[in-house]
């Protein structure tokens, strides 16, 4: 990306589970979102405040503690969307049928939130950042298209896709996302995953296409026999 672009997009790794988080907002308004700001509260500030940018939200793509903070299950990450918005002035970006499981996993109000559905856009300046509901790996799983990039949380990783084993998985929808609206999004779009599972951190869909079996399904039949069911 250039510096002529309004875009502000940066891919950070973080923590010990091979997280991604995601920083996107305007050069030009100077401000940006955190994309599940979890595991390092003080490294997250600390960057955006090294690249001179203002955080004014958080945006979550489902809510499993190691992408917003919290425990679940009697597992406990640090950081995350409450410590977060205790150090900034922002809100936090979840789907509606996400949102109750977020409360409880991370402690936060009500009044913290800011409840999405499909097909929402925020801008920040000129940037653009589209909400797609992609359930599968939890009911309210989320992905954001921002210009050419999907950042897909847990929904879709180079050469895989989330589990559907957990509390609130679903196989059937998982397919139904994939074959759905990510399926329409162009083959030049570039994936930015939930966590750093595959062989390069970034992948074009058009290269997925060709090598993610995930999307390589022609049929429900295909995808029970691929997932084993």
């Amino acid at each position: 990306m250039g510096e002529s672009s309004d875009l502000y997009f940066r891919q950070v790794p973080i923590g010990p589970m091979a997280n991604f988080i995601y920083f996107i907002g305007s050069r030009a308004t100077r401000t940006c979102v955190v994309v599940d700001p979890a595991w390092d509260t003080d490294a997250l500030v600390r960057l955006a405040e090294a690249d001179d940018m203002k955080i004014v939200g958080a945006l979550v793509t489902h809510y499993h503690p190691d992408h917003c903070g919290g425990g679940m299950m009697g597992f406990r990450v640090p950081g995350g969307v409450a410590e977060l918005i205790g150090r900034v002035d922002a809100r936090i970006h979840v789907h509606k049928l996400e949102a109750d499981g977020l409360k409880q996993v991370t402690g936060v109000s009500e009044g913290d939130l800011v409840r999405r559905e499909g097909g929402d856009r925020m801008a920040i300046g000129d940037v653009e950042i589209s909400f797609i509901h992609t359930p599968g790996h939890t009911p309210g799983s989320q992905c954001f298209l921002v210009r050419d990039r999907l950042v897909a949380g847990d929904t879709l990783f180079v050469d895989g896709c989330g589990r559907v084993d957990l509390p609130g998985g679903d196989a059937q929808q998982m397919y139904e996302s994939l074959t759905g609206p990510l399926a329409a999004l162009t083959d030049d779009v570039v994936l930015y995953p939930g966590h750093n599972y595959g062989p390069a951190p970034t992948s074009p869909l058009g290269t997925q296409r060709k090598t993610n079996r995930y999307l390589r399904i022609r049929s429900r039949d295909d995808w029970r026999r691929l997932m084993g069911r």
